[in-house]
């Protein structure tokens, strides 16, 4: 199963999003859950915002010319945004009680939470379904896109982090 607690989920689903104006505190108040938060924060402390946002905007939205790690299972899976992959979750996420938000249901910081959720639910045979139908097929591989192109180490490390949660087949 996934081997972090909800608490760790909702961690690595919230550095998924975009940073904003309170960033640097929302990071403070996670290091206690996420002590490997620590070694980021002198260099996002030199780091101005705008340059933090265009370091996120590049890695998962519209890196030039190609973007390194969008964080959809479709884009992943199928080489586009949409299609099985996301009609899929909103599948799952109906049959766990669920609305995905206004991002793509496949986007992973809401697979994330959903995981978290579904954890604190003892929604086990759910919880194996989005681990070994969705996370299991992409998640190695974005993680270590993510590792290998950040340009700021709390991406590198989020990357370490999310393939600690399931680690890539012997043969992947």
């Amino acid at each position: 199963m996934l081997t972090e607690d909800s608490n760790q989920l909702r961690i690595l689903a919230a550095l998924l999003a975009m940073p904003a104006d309170d960033a640097r505190d929302a990071l403070g108040d996670m290091r206690q859950g996420a002590p490997w938060l620590e070694a980021s924060l002198p260099e996002l402390e030199r780091t101005p915002l705008d340059r933090w946002q265009a370091e996120y905007t590049r890695l998962f939205l519209s890196g030039y010319p190609k973007t390194p790690c969008p964080p959809f299972e479709s884009a992943y899976r199928q080489g586009t945004m949409g299609g099985t992959s996301a009609r899929d979750m909103e599948g799952l996420y109906r049959r766990a009680g669920l609305r995905s938000s206004e991002a793509p249901a496949d986007y992973l910081g809401t697979m994330l939470e959903c995981a978290a959720y579904l954890q604190e639910q003892g929604m086990d045979d759910l919880l194996r379904e989005l681990k070994e139908e969705h996370l299991e097929r992409w998640l190695p591989r974005f993680s270590r896109d993510l590792s290998n192109n950040a340009k700021l180490e709390l991406y590198r490390e989020l990357g370490v982090q999310l393939s600690l949660l399931l680690p890539a087949p012997e043969n992947d």
